[in-house]
């Protein structure tokens, strides 16, 4: 076949760098260390002398923003203004407990927290008073709920999942990011909130106290701390910490007490920080370093604003490779590389990138915040703005970022890091033109996890080819026992073998083996053994898997295999959002017609039975990235098999 002999041509081909993947890592300096080091300390600002933003009484900040985006904030709060605090009764909060159903009370939850944001936004848009009443209903409404932690997070309490112990705070992702929400609010409208009553301004610093900061300081058992556990914390880490650390900034008046409070949060940064793999790789995907490796950097201005300067950390190398990862992860337009539940589609801060790659003067970051819709940023699709330090920040930067130039789209990535072992390599820098692939090894105990060492994902002029699904709506299931029973966890539902019936396995030792990587001109490669990410009952010898792209031509996939015994119980699963036409032995055409794509896919042998099933995704979060339905390709050998080499070929159709 044609393509046999263009691949092994390009097999014996020179390569330029070959980088082994297993790293070890050492520790990036301490963040803690260097706050004193600098005597930043001595420069922190009290709560009456920081002022990160304009308050509503600064008329003239407010006036010069944007027309355009002043009629949204107001129309919004108008819309909001007209509507009743919704109820959060305990039969809702039970409903996790009860059912595994988290949704619901999270939608509730998430609406009074918009309704919030967009009524004290529209106050210090207007200035008017017409939003005050509104604003102040929502305050109270908040203060008044037993606990700001989600079902989902309430069972760190000592009574266990259910209904809260309000005797027990329990400082979590949204209990903290409460406590920063109504902190902004408290910063900006105090003294107008205080014409409806002082008692709301008194409320809120009481609540922020008694909830959070007082629990924060005195506790170092919640897990997310890092404190007495192995191993690095994941995004709630930097996540917790920065709405913590932003409402301490604002509210706390207490000025023995408020450089404790930052000291502490940066002993708990240090534990995301210091052993943070020195790529940058962020094993949970680019979803989810919108709340990781974005969430540091959230810390990091907030403590370089508070101490004037003085606390600055944007030369450290660890620094600077968290910023990039989220570049080196790009695909195209709004795409991601699809890791784990990382969503294919993520929700991704555009100003705090284009912040980051200002700070550490890196002009691929910056352009690549005007990938997306440029002011979106600012909203979720229905809930009205979200993070109000992050909506504050985008609005007052908001005509740098419109500024800004196209997406960078790097040509080639290598992140070797043994927990990611992530290569991508597009057609050629600059442009989505082409073909785009990244594949990756790593092990199956990442934060976030699916199953899935050795998947990879294959894009056409910027739209998916060979996809990775990502994850379903959370529910009680997804953390817990049964979590490797959500199919789209599991790695039959990725781009990979089933041997004998045997599925990856879930936990550490279950990991890519003899990993490699390799990019110059003309191809890029990523190498690796699959047979130790199988449990023994696999009877795997060997599956060396290479992901190669050869610019210009086609990605190309080869398996090269030994089993223990011969066995024609192999399957090779592809999935994909294209309708598929088997034309012939050997040939399959991927097709989706509104996206303009039409692909073939060539294997060999040609006398693999293949098998197309479709996937009905009753899932509304899986719907909204990949339509109503998915397709599992299916390949099978005919007959009995201990070694074998598999190839398949992506390239245009035409």
């Amino acid at each position: 076949m044609h393509f046999r002999k263009h691949f092994l041509r390009y097999w014996f081909a020179a390569i330029a760098v070959v980088v082994v993947a297993r790293t070890t890592c050492a520790e990036n300096a301490s963040l803690a260390e260097r706050f004193d080091d600098r005597n930043a300390g001595s420069a922190l600002l009290s709560a009456a002398d920081w002022r990160p933003f304009p308050t509503a009484g600064e008329r003239p900040s407010w006036e010069a923003l944007p027309d355009d985006v002043k009629r949204r904030i107001v129309a919004l709060a108008e819309e909001v203004a007209e509507r009743a605090v919704p109820a959060l009764p305990a039969t809702l909060y039970l409903e996790y407990r009860r059912v595994g159903d988290r949704e619901r009370y999270q939608n509730v939850w998430m609406e009074r927290r918009a309704m919030l944001n967009a009524l004290a936004l529209a106050e210090c848009v207007e200035a008017g008073g017409r939003f005050l009443d509104p604003l102040a209903n929502v305050a109270w409404a908040i203060c008044e709920e037993s606990s700001w932690t989600w079902p989902a997070h309430i069972g760190r309490q000592k009574a266990g999942v259910g209904l809260p112990d309000t005797s027990e705070p329990v400082v979590a992702l949204f209990s903290a990011e409460t406590a920063a929400s109504l902190a902004w609010v408290v910063y900006l409208l105090e003294d107008r909130l205080d014409e409806v009553s002082p008692q709301i301004g008194r409320r809120i610093r009481r609540e922020i106290d008694q909830r959070i900061l007082t629990p924060y300081l005195q506790r170092d058992d919640f897990d997310w701390m890092g404190f007495g556990r192995s191993g690095r914390p994941n995004n709630w880490n930097p996540w917790i910490n920065s709405n913590v650390l932003a409402a301490a900034l604002l509210v706390e008046r207490d000025e023995a007490r408020r450089p404790a409070i930052v000291r502490k949060a940066l002993r708990c940064l240090d534990r995301f920080f210091m052993p943070y793999p020195p790529d940058g790789s962020c094993d949970e995907g680019p979803s989810y370093w919108g709340h990781a490796g974005a969430s540091l950097f959230d810390n990091l201005e907030l403590l370089h604003s508070a101490t004037q300067g003085k606390f600055d950390v944007y030369d450290d190398p660890a620094v600077r490779a968290i910023g990039r990862y989220i570049y080196l992860t790009h695909v195209a337009d709004n795409a991601f590389v699809c890791v784990g539940d990382c969503d294919a589609i993520p929700s991704l801060p555009r100003d705090l990138i284009y912040r980051y790659g200002r700070r550490i003067d890196d002009a691929n970051m910056q352009s690549l915040a005007a990938a997306g819709r440029v002011g979106d940023e600012l909203w979720s699709e229905a809930r009205g703005p979200w993070s109000m330090m992050r909506t504050l920040y985008a609005l007052f930067n908001l005509s740098n970022l419109r500024e800004a130039k196209a997406a960078p789209l790097v040509r080639d990535a290598w992140l070797g890091h043994e927990d990611m072992q992530l290569m991508a390599a597009r057609d050629k820098a600059g442009s989505a033109e082409g073909l785009y692939v990244a594949a990756w090894g790593g092990h199956n105990a990442q934060s976030h996890n699916h199953n899935d060492v050795g998947n990879y994902i294959v894009y056409h002029d910027g739209r998916p080819v060979i996809i990775d699904v990502g994850r379903p709506t959370y529910t009680r299931q997804t953390f817990s026992r049964d979590r490797y029973k959500i199919w789209a966890m599991q790695s039959a539902y990725h781009n990979l073998p089933t041997v004998n019936g045997q599925m990856q396995q879930p936990g550490r030792q279950y990991a890519a083996a003899e990993v490699t990587s390799a990019a110059d001109d003309s191809a890029a490669e990523l190498k690796l053994n699959l047979a130790s990410a199988y449990p023994a009952s696999a009877g795997i010898a060997s599956w060396v898997r290479t992901v190669r792209l050869v610019r210009g031509h086609s990605v190309q996939v080869t398996d090269e295999f030994a089993l223990v015994e011969p066995s024609s119980d192999i399957v090779e699963h592809l999935i994909t959002a294209c309708d598929v036409e088997n034309l012939a032995a050997g040939r399959l055409r991927l097709v989706q017609q509104e996206a303009g794509t039409d692909v073939l896919v060539r294997y060999d042998p040609p006398e693999l039975d293949v098998d197309v099933e479709t996937i009905e995704l009753d899932d509304a979060k899986l719907a909204g990235i990949w339509g109503q339905r998915l397709r599992r390709i299916s390949l099978r050998p005919r007959r009995p098999l201990q070694r074998a080499t598999w190839r398949f070929e992506i390239s245009a159709a035409n």
